[in-house]
């Protein structure tokens, strides 16, 4: 895959990044050399790197100009640059009274990735919930909301869900602890058809759902809910990752260290999952035995 053929303006922009920052690697640049070079303060390099920045076109002249970057690959380079600086407002946009900052970016990177692996030991993930499972979750969050809040957010809940249909879809894989099945979270019939999607869901080519159970013991425990994303089906880009706080999945790492701990975490975690199949068949068991 060539750089060229990346889409979406965060995907954009981080394979920009990736590139200025191999760039630079290769040059035996510093940031402090780059960022006198183009007149500006080091974290701006830094932001520019990491793709949490748009490069405009005379930092991107400049930056072609001081890596001795020939014409071919210039070109390429410069159809990421464009493409992450479009302007298209996101649909998310139009909730950012409700939605915080970490949250639309958030959103951002699920709306782009090619691949999410979600682990939860609570609650079912964002997006294999149904809209009353997922009114339960919101209302009886930490925070006080009021009844429109409450419905703005499960709407934002229910349209992320289009990633798992959309012409291009995401590729989920989740880890559920077995206790996140037991809670009847917003009642029994609400959670009986949380069950049932679940087990509706687990079908598609697209999502694995696996169950982590009480047998797993230590080996199953976790302290808290994360998301990493892929963004390349080849897996050639790097890997984000988003830690859930007491609202939603705000806490955004893009730091390779505590990427590459959660990741491993992650695998830890599913080697002591069930197989989808005895993930099915637990699921349907616990359906069936609500009271």
């Amino acid at each position: 895959m060539t750089v060229a053929s990346t889409t979406g303006t965060l995907k954009a922009r981080r394979a920009l990044g990736k590139a200025l920052r191999l760039l630079r690697d290769r040059r035996g640049l510093t940031t402090e050399d780059v960022s006198e070079h183009l007149g500006c303060h080091n974290s701006k390099v830094s932001r520019l790197e990491n793709g949490k920045r748009a490069c405009v076109k005379r930092d991107f002249d400049k930056l072609m100009e001081l890596y001795e970057v020939d014409e071919p690959q210039r070109a390429e380079l410069a159809q990421l640059m464009l493409k992450g600086r479009q302007r298209v407002p996101p649909w998310w946009q139009a909730y950012g009274d409700v939605i915080s900052a970490n949250y639309a970016e958030f959103i951002a990177y699920e709306a782009e990735a090619d691949r999410c692996r979600e682990c939860q030991s609570l609650y079912i993930p964002g997006l294999l919930q149904t809209s009353d499972y997922a009114r339960a979750v919101t209302s009886r969050g930490v925070a006080a909301l009021g009844p429109d809040q409450v419905d703005t957010l499960v709407e934002v809940r229910m349209r992320r869900q289009a990633r798992l249909q959309d012409a291009n879809p995401i590729a989920l894989e989740a880890l559920i602890h077995e206790a996140a099945l037991h809670v009847p979270v917003g009642g029994v019939e609400v959670m009986r058809t949380q069950l049932q999607r679940l087990l509706e869901l687990s079908r598609r080519d697209n999502v694995s759902i696996r169950v982590v159970p009480f047998s797993a013991g230590e080996n199953g425990v976790t302290t808290g809910a994360f998301a990493l994303f892929t963004a390349g089906k080849d897996g050639d880009d790097d890997d984000v990752a988003f830690v859930e706080s007491a609202e939603a999945m705000t806490g955004f790492r893009d730091d390779p260290l505590a990427v590459k701990r959660l990741s491993r975490l992650f695998r830890n975690l599913s080697s002591s999952a069930l197989t989808e199949q005895d993930s099915r068949e637990l699921i349907e068991r616990i359906e069936k035995e609500l009271v």
